[in-house]
């Protein structure tokens, strides 16, 4: 918001120096772009931000077993999993902080479950690139 103010103030003026204006239109348009590329970014960033959290085999293993299960707590992917407890509990918090899993204090431990409306996006995201593919003819 912000830069589009800086866009309105730096508008070119009638009867500025030739040279002032087209520095003047250089700054509006290097604003513009950083607008564009801000609002790429904000649209971006939760499906880049979940894409990188399934970049770890581990972390798949540990989604195919909650979808399995349905809901559990640490120890029991510790027993599923040729895996430490501390780098399961490592690959949960970067699942849960990805929003792909959610956890619920129960007692002394965590349930873990699979967060539907992060899987939702993903489900909308790749149904979208699909319809356009089957549209569209590649090489």
């Amino acid at each position: 918001m912000y830069c589009f103010l800086i866009i309105i103030q730096r508008l070119p003026k009638v009867g500025q120096p030739k040279d002032k204006l087209i520095f003047e239109i250089i700054l509006s348009a290097v604003c513009l772009a950083k607008v564009v590329l801000e609002w790429l970014l904000l649209q971006y960033i939760p499906l880049a931000t979940t894409s990188k959290a399934l970049g770890h085999p581990a972390r798949i293993a540990i989604l195919e077993y909650l979808l399995k299960v349905n809901k559990c707590i640490c120890s029991d992917i510790v027993d599923k999993l040729p895996l430490a407890q501390p780098t399961v509990s490592q690959h949960l918090k970067q699942l849960k902080d990805a929003g792909l899993i959610k956890g619920n204090i129960e007692g002394n431990s965590v349930c873990y479950c699979i967060n539907e409306e992060t899987l939702s996006m993903f489900e909308f995201y790749f149904e979208t690139m699909t319809t356009k593919l089957k549209k569209q003819n590649f090489c």
